[in-house]
């Protein structure tokens, strides 16, 4: 027998709907974090805006599933359980670009640092169309050195994978408990459409 919830001491419905919170929450900001700050670690436009923009997009889906779940809508969990494994699919082909890219950058990266922070160049100066001229790289990444950095990208990637796949697995339980709900008529015979 499939366990409904298995990670969540919540009830189904309500366990994928906190668990989509999360999932919309840490998206949202990761994806912000690359669109702003992505440039300092990824060196070929519009790189970071392509993953920034991957991760908006992994919110957008957790809200609309945070919605179906609300509203029991048997048609949007069957959208989201189809666009669920496209999403991490991307993800993990983003994941291991990101990681590779990371780890070409590395050089790039300690150059940034030992230069106050400016955005690195082919020409080893700012330029002025990839950045503001007052903005400058965050110091606090500086401070914990490329290796913290590399570890930490690699291990919120993951966790975002597992997450993801979690959030799947609990859309996918929820739409069988629906299509096996005795109240409720499929989509033959005019199930949807008696008025």
């Amino acid at each position: 027998m499939w366990c409904d919830n298995c990670l969540l001491v919540l009830p189904l419905r309500g366990g994928a709907i906190a668990w989509g919170v999360v999932l919309a929450a840490y998206s949202l900001a990761g994806g912000l974090f690359l669109l702003i700050d992505g440039q300092y670690f990824f060196f070929f436009y519009p790189e970071w805006q392509i993953y920034g923009g991957i991760g908006v997009g992994v919110c957008a889906l957790a809200v609309i599933g945070i919605i179906a779940l609300s509203n029991r809508s048997y048609i949007w969990i069957r959208v989201c359980k189809f666009l669920w494994p496209f999403i991490i699919v991307i993800c993990a082909i983003r994941a291991i670009l990101m990681i590779v890219q990371l780890q070409r950058g590395k050089d790039k990266i300690i150059w940034e640092c030992n230069n106050g922070g400016q955005v690195w160049s082919e020409t080893g100066t700012t330029t002025a169309t990839t950045t503001d001229s007052s903005t400058t790289f965050p110091a606090g990444f500086c401070a914990a050195g490329f290796s913290s950095i590399n570890a930490a990208f690699i291990v919120s990637l993951l966790v975002d994978l597992v997450f993801q796949m979690y959030m799947y697995f609990m859309i996918w339980r929820f739409q069988k408990r629906l299509e096996h709900y005795t109240n409720m008529k499929g989509p033959f015979h005019g199930g949807y459409y008696n008025a």
